[in-house]
């Protein structure tokens, strides 16, 4: 592979600062990151095509805090989040690093071995049969639905497959897909129903709905799932991994905490 075209080479590209280059000591860091990811961005939205919108929106968002270190989320177009993960002393600094971030995996995603193959389900299909996790009573039927899932995705990236898998991802967790199986729906009218889905306000207030109902039934139930999510957020956002699926429990249940703090002052 050409050394130029490689992810380590591309990371190099966009994260060199004055301090790692000997010979640019007094220049301004190589990229500015928040303005290289909007123009990343609008680029894709400007591609033959393309399912995003001229003028691609980035969304930030800031967790309130006090004090340092501060901490950043940004949601790109298609749906994938990354965060921050430097310990940052002002909020700018944050803002910076997360589109850092978002901005090394949409540039490696663009990286043809991201591209979804035949070939390549054929290898995740082996690699997931092989799984010691999958010798359980099930697992086939698992199996089948994870073949299925990438075979629809056939041909587009890794990033915009778990795009997709987001939404199937906070069915599972909330229940939904369970309760579409006992409506005896078929694997396809979830699929087809769902897979161009986005994530909005209205799925996030039907399943704060579902959780303030199970809280109900068991009091706690939200703060231990609420801790889990944080939990879980935390330890993807220190390792730079994409973040949608965990910061929308965290987001929901945010919901649902916030409802029933509304419902008690009344």
């Amino acid at each position: 592979m050409d050394d130029r075209k490689s992810p380590v080479h591309v990371y190099q590209e966009i994260a060199e600062t004055p301090t790692q280059s000997s010979s640019r000591k007094k220049q301004k860091p190589k990229v500015a990151m928040v303005e290289a990811l909007q123009e990343f961005w609008q680029m894709k939205a400007g591609e033959k095509n393309s399912n995003l919108r001229q003028g691609a929106l980035l969304i930030y968002e800031a967790v309130s805090s006090n004090k340092p270190p501060y901490i950043c989320y940004v949601t790109l177009p298609g749906g994938a989040c990354f965060g921050s993960i430097k310990e940052c002393t002002t909020r700018a600094e944050a803002r910076r690093n997360a589109a850092k971030i978002a901005l090394m995996n949409s540039v490696y995603n663009e990286q043809p071995s991201r591209i979804i193959t035949e070939s390549m389900i054929k290898k995740l299909i082996t690699e997931a049969e092989n799984s010691e996790t999958q010798v359980k009573a099930g697992s086939k039927a698992g199996i089948d639905a994870y073949r299925y899932m990438l075979e629809i995705n056939l041909g587009k990236t890794i990033l915009e497959y778990k795009e997709v898998m987001n939404v199937f991802h906070l069915l599972h967790w909330n229940g939904s897909l369970k309760a579409m199986r006992e409506r005896e729906c078929s694997k396809q009218e979830v699929v087809q129903h769902y897979t161009h889905r986005r994530i909005d306000d209205d799925m996030r207030a039907a399943m704060a709905i579902d959780w303030i109902a199970r809280e109900k039934e068991n009091p706690g139930t939200i703060d231990q799932e609420f801790i889990r999510a944080e939990n879980e957020l935390e330890a993807l956002r220190k390792r730079g991994e994409e973040l949608r699926f965990p910061k929308e429990k965290k987001d929901v249940l945010t919901l649902a905490l916030s409802q029933i703090s509304e419902r008690n002052l009344k």
